[in-house]
């Protein structure tokens, strides 16, 4: 299937390449960007941004901590109180201290409504007027709550100190009265001068002054920002270098750097160094930032510029957002809900007091109680006394058991093997104990690609030379096998041991050296690269800018030609036996739009030739007519593309010495533009790369991570769609989508122009309404997507900001507050919107048509925009949401998202940190959704309906009581049982429910992935389940209160006695209730253990127990005023005719609920009630499936070009070409050479 792709180059639009940071612009660059902007008198010179260092607010003094806390520097920080701008290097990220804990937790905790609620019972009942119940039945429960609240919340703030403490007293040399000294990070101040060295952590953002390598060159580990383990370089200023190197040069050091304010670009940096009356430019390339790693390097020196919370890692954090779950919300409403109903029912009953004690109660004169009070403000109290009366429909105890089951719920995640990842000890963990029952509620994912979806790994993995195909296992005379052994490379010294091929046909070939195309393959490989090398302890080490670079080098050395060296104009490589060294006449660098590079080599015999490689796109179209095996090579790239490797085309030109000599003074005439260098150059390369010659193709593996497409296929059976949201490149990004099965054959591709002209038509079509139309907020009918088939989204963060209308805003906010508000224009031309309606509806549309497409991908996109796009879908799909990633530039998306994981196990743990789970493989997120996310909503939903159902039966008893006790808030039982109703009787077997129930197993779970849908809809939990446990509480009362009323009339016992006084019934009812609940709880329960058996019978024993206790003689002697039901359990319960009247109640309330099960099971059963019922049989089969082998991998059929292996940003080209990582210092400096020690790490995205 042909898809149309958007192609940046030549396109109006943004370009795809580039990473937009327009919102997270500074105010500073935005000023001069509006100045510029803005029109130029006639006859004057615009200024110079060189000319501006004032207009820069950031002024970092050297070595004088002093000059930070003049008066100019501070800012107002709590009513007059003021504090300097710059933030101290210590962090803090807990909530409380030794004097804030007890007072701060207690105002949070009365935050919420019910406490409050809660608080407010209690002072009423201390209130002896209205009182009906005694105070300690509201008091203990309220501080058990309260203090186990506080346990929990204390728990969680004394990590936060830890992890705090950890980092704040990490270790630094700072320089402090003239010479270096080991301080703690917590103590270092902006303008300090620090000494790093190999593999620390780099504690501030500092401006690199000097290392112990050639020309300042350090090189750093970004693993905390990006998760990626691969190594950039950084350099040092030339002046720096040279004079900063000894202690007493660095304590001289007074220079006066002005630069940005502290701003949230990692890709960004503008200042200048004013020192001994000279200015210097400063970019990125001279910064160290907070969270990066020294490697490669003994030892560097820095200044301290931005400082804890101003650090960029800090601020790419964004907001730590107070995340609630969705039954969180709705328990809340319908707390709100039993409020309304408390005070209507109250207030009846408080009427009907004064009615009846206006017709009956002030004529019995055995009533009188000689106060007096009037029928209107008996009704007055009676309805307080009813308030504390009835409470018990909203217990306190609630909350404290679903504290209780979240916290079980998490240790469970904690504790589950099948998360476990042994290779590098790493257990999933719920950072949080407070979102477990939203994992089954997920809609939507939002998963950054590198290292999350991939290992960070790329692999040599087949190759096309001369038009034969080489990769599959075969023998060394070329025959097929279907399973083969690695290739032994011990016939190379040099081989790298880990390397794996199966081809052992192509080695034979290799070792004949009878195939001059596959040896002139291998030899590009060798040489056309940006590579740096090392010979460690005898080994050979290579550090490569981009890890596909890396890869193909490797590869190279294993078939025997062996890169060793290179200085800024020759490349040493040994090809076999033979060590040879090529003359570098040029380098023609990388970049995304050439998507090639190229080098130009004066052989040791004279000749010159051009090596080039490149994405098959760009290299096919400068192919020679006489090109050779150019159909056989695109079958073989058309193959690996179905493969999902990542391919790269090689090819050469031999060029004449006149020929050379010519492009060589255009070269040079290029490289000293002034303007448009970067395009001159291209466009001299333009004349030299044409007319090549095609050997072949290399074919690499970006691996996944084991098991991401059947994680991903059986997320999407659940109906939970996956975006991917990275900041690398396009191409690279979908051909990652196709890997992983994200993308499939069948899919239309959608790319930014074709959304965006989408968009615009809709936009069009809605001006053109009627202007009533405008402001009504109903999103669309009609879809975007008319034609059948399955669609798929791939958008840049250029497009996305033009299509969201966030390009500029900033800069459009302050345009407008410089020139005043202009009304907006008519009909918009510029494609900005005419108010924020249009703005709104547009995001709305875009949110529309990316949820009809069943993947999404939205690539080079910066930490803010991925915020942006996951509070889109939680706005205007109201969809709960999931982010995964492992890097600092996934926080802001894992803070915004309802539910954030981080993938832990890399160097990289900022991701970890900020999340609430965290696991080290993709693959369980499965698990943890289908399995944990899906009992933990089933059970809270269930123990939910549950508790409310029991004390809507047990508080409604007062209610039917009111009727025949004159509305007089009289209670219906003992005061004890009332207090331990809910601690002792009935609260064990909800508990258990909570926290063991699941109705079906884990590989159950998994094999039917349509078993998570009840979760989405929220179907188990919501306001139709609340109502059918009010009414299905309202029908148990009646039944508990009415039977035993109507068993009690006229009744007399086997002794002569009427059993039918207040005691006794309040007994009976109390039996029949604590009977009932239990038994509810049991029909209820789908998994039973011996544990949950020994709770039913064991809260009956209890109460049995207990109940004996408090009505025995000995007990009452205590304490006569509060046991005053003594003898009453045992007088009624020695009666059969009340045992008869128990065991009917219970029965009567039963029996529905029985009958009810059964016709939903059998006439209406759920995905889950058919699971059930075949659960052996399923389960048979599981058993059979795993006994199976594996099935191998198939490959697809499509054919479309596949993404180029390539970094996506520049390689080390200008390093080598200017010669300054080679370039040797006096006396006593290190070479490059033997600085470099560390092997890198993996693949990875750049920042």
């Amino acid at each position: 299937m042909s898809r149309r792709r958007a192609d940046s180059q030549g396109s109006l639009g943004p370009d795809d390449e580039v990473m937009p940071y327009s919102d997270d612009e500074t105010d500073d660059e935005l000023d001069a960007t509006s100045e510029e902007e803005e029109e130029v008198p006639p006859g004057a010179v615009p200024m110079a941004d060189e000319a501006r260092p004032s207009e820069m607010p950031w002024k970092v003094k050297a070595n004088d901590r002093p000059y930070h806390n003049l008066p100019e520097f501070q800012k107002k920080h709590f009513l007059c109180f003021k504090k300097s701008r710059y933030a101290g290097n210590a962090i803090k990220t807990y909530k409380y201290n030794v004097i804030t804990f007890l007072p701060l937790n207690l105002f949070e905790q009365f935050k919420r409504a019910a406490n409050r609620y809660f608080l407010a019972l209690l002072i009423l009942q201390c209130i002896p007027q209205i009182t009906t119940l005694a105070w300690y039945t509201t008091l203990i429960p309220l501080v058990i709550v309260l203090g186990i609240t506080a346990v929990k919340d204390l728990n969680d703030d004394l990590a936060r100190h830890r992890m705090d403490k950890e980092i704040n007293n990490r270790k630094c040399e700072v320089l402090l009265d003239g010479r270096f000294e080991e301080s703690k990070w917590r103590d270092i101040q902006v303008g300090d001068v620090v000494r790093l060295k190999k593999d620390d952590f780099i504690p501030a953002d500092i401006l690199l002054l000097s290392s112990s390598n050639p020309n300042s060159l350090v090189y750093v580990e970004t693993a905390e920002l990006d998760g990626e383990t691969n190594l950039k370089f950084k350099l040092g200023l030339r002046v720096t270098d040279e004079r900063l190197q000894e202690e007493h040069q660095l304590a001289a050091f007074n220079a006066l750097i002005q630069c940005e304010e502290p701003n949230n670009r990692l890709d960004k940096f503008i200042g200048i160094m004013d020192w001994q009356r000279e200015l210097y430019p400063l970019d990125l390339d001279n910064m160290l930032l907070r969270g990066c790693k020294i490697r490669n390097t003994m030892h560097c020196h820095g200044l301290v510029i931005f400082a804890g919370a101003d650090t960029k890692i800090m601020r790419n954090g964004g907001k730590t957002r107070f995340k609630r779950t969705k039954i969180d919300e709705l328990m809340n409403y319908m707390v709100y809900t039993i409020f309304a109903l408390l005070i209507l029912m109250a207030a009846g009953l408080a009427i009907g007091h004064s009615f009846w004690y206006e017709d009956i109660g002030s004529k019995a004169w055995y009533l009188f109680d000689g106060l007096d009070q009037n029928a209107a403000y008996r009704g007055f109290l009676s309805f307080w006394g009813y308030i504390i009366v009835l409470n018990t429909m909203v217990p306190i105890s609630l909350y404290v058991s679903v504290e209780v089951i979240r916290l079980g719920q998490s240790k469970f995640i904690n504790w589950d093997l099948q998360m476990y990842f042994p290779e590098k000890d790493t257990p999933a963990k719920a950072r949080t104990t407070t979102l477990n029952e939203q994992l089954g509620q997920i809609e939507y994912i939002f998963s950054d690609k590198t290292g999350t979806l991939t290992q960070n790994i790329m692999q040599f993995k087949k190759c096309t030379i001369a038009g034969r195909t080489y990769g599959e296992p075969t023998t060394a005379e070329g025959v097929v096998l279907d399973r083969g052994r690695p290739v032994d490379w011990s016939w190379n010294r040099h081989a790298d041991k880990k390397f794996q091929f199966m081809d052992h046909s192509l080695v034979a070939t290799i070792r004949s050296r009878k195939d001059k195309d596959v040896n002139e393959f291998f030899k590009l490989l060798s040489l056309c690269h940006t590579v740096m090398v090392e010979d460690k302890d005898g080994e050979l080490v290579y550090q490569a800018a981009s890890p596909d670079e890396g890869a193909l080098v490797t590869a190279a050395r294993n078939f025997g030609y062996v890169f060793l060296s290179r200085t800024q104009d020759t490349i040493s490589i040994r090809e076999m036996d033979k060590e040879s060294t090529y003359e570098m006449l040029a380098l023609l660098d990388f970049n995304s739009d050439r998507k090639r590079m190229s080098i130009i080599l004066r052989f040791p015999d004279g000749r010159i030739r051009l090596y080039c490689k490149g994405a098959d796109t760009v290299i096919y179209e400068r192919l020679s007519p006489n090109s050779r095996h150019k159909d056989t090579s695109q079958k073989a790239l058309d193959e690996f593309a179905n493969e999902t490797l990542r391919t790269l085309c090689l090819c050469y030109k031999d060029i004449s010495a006149d020929e050379y000599a010519a492009w060589s003074r255009t070269h040079k005439e290029a490289q000293l533009a002034v303007a448009n260098r970067d395009a001159a150059l291209d466009d001299v390369y333009e004349l030299i790369e044409k007319n090549l010659m095609l050997i072949g193709a290399t074919a690499i593996e970006d691996k996944l991570q084991d098991g991401v497409p059947s994680t991903i296929a059986t997320l999407a059976k659940a109906e939970i769609k996956i975006w991917v949201l990275t900041g690398d490149k396009k191409e690279t990004a979908e051909n990652i989508g196709y890997s992983c099965s994200l993308l499939t054959d069948d899919m239309q591709i959608h790319y930014g122009e074709d959304v965006n002209e989408k968009l615009s038509i809709r936009q069009t079509q809605r001006r053109h309404q009627p202007p009533e139309l405008h402001h009504g907020k109903k999103t669309p009918v009609e879809p975007f997507f008319t034609q059948s088939g399955k669609n798929a989204l791939i958008i840049t963060g250029g497009w996305l900001n033009e299509i969201l209308y966030e390009k500029k805003k900033k800069r459009r906010r302050l345009r407008l507050r410089r020139l005043g508000r202009r009304p907006p224009p008519a009909n918009p031309q510029d494609g900005q919107p005419m108010d924020d309606y249009e703005k709104e509806m547009r995001q709305i549309d875009f949110v529309n048509m990316a949820c009809e497409c069943e993947a999404v991908i939205c690539c080079r996109v910066t930490p803010k925009q991925k915020a942006n796009v996951v509070s889109l879908v939680k706005k205007y799909k109201k969809a709960i949401t999931l982010s995964i990633g492992d890097g600092a530039n996934d926080v802001n998306m894992i803070k915004t998202a309802d539910i954030g994981v981080g993938i832990s196990g890399q160097e990289g743990m900022q991701a970890v940190m900020s999340s609430d789970y965290a696991f080290a493989q993709f693959r369980y997120l499965e698990r943890l959704l289908l399995v944990h996310g899906r009992w933990s909503y089933i059970r809270m939903c269930k123990f939910l309906r549950f508790f409310f159902f029991k004390n809507f039966a047990f508080t409604l008893i007062h209610f039917w009581y009111s009727f025949f006790s004159g509305y007089s808030a009289q209670i219906a039982y003992e005061d004890l049982f009332i207090t331990l109703y809910n601690l002792c009787y009935s609260s064990l077997p909800v508990l258990l429910v909570g926290l063991l129930d699941q109705d079906v197993n884990d590989k159950l779970s998994l094999k039917f992935p349509k078993l998570y849908l009840p979760g989405q809809q929220g179907a188990l939990f919501n306001y139709k389940n609340f109502f059918i446990s009010l009414f299905h509480g309202i029908f148990v009362s009646l039944i508990i209160f009415f039977i035993p009323y109507g068993a009690f009339l006229q009744t007399m016992g086997q002794d002569g006695e009427a059993p039918s006084d207040y005691q006794s019934f309040a007994v009976v009812t109390a039996s029949s209730l604590i009977f009932t609940v239990n038994l509810q709880i049991s029909l209820d329960t789908s998994y039973w253990t011996f544990v949950n058996c020994f709770a039913v019978l064991g809260s009956i024993a209890i109460y049995f127990g207990i109940m004996f206790d408090i009505h025995s003689a000995g007990i009452h002697v205590i304490s006569s005023s509060i046991f005053t039901f003594t003898g009453a359990a045992s007088n009624a319960l020695r009666q059969p005719y009340l045992w008869l009247t128990i065991i009917l109640t219970v029965g009567i309330s039963l029996l529905p609920v029985i009958c009810i099960q059964f016709l939903h099971k059998t006439i209406w059963p759920s995905v889950g009630d058919k699971v059930q019922k075949n659960r052996k049989k399923y389960e048979m089969e599981l058993m059979e499936e795993e006994k199976k082998k594996p099935s191998a991998f198939q490959r697809g059929r499509r054919s479309r070009r596949s993404a180029y292996a390539f970094s996506h940003s520049r390689g080390y080209a200008d390093l080598i070409a200017s010669g300054r990582s080679f370039r040797q210092r006096p006396a006593t400096r290190r070479t490059a050479h033997e600085s470099i020690r560390e092997v890198p790490h993996g693949d990875a995205e750049n920042i």
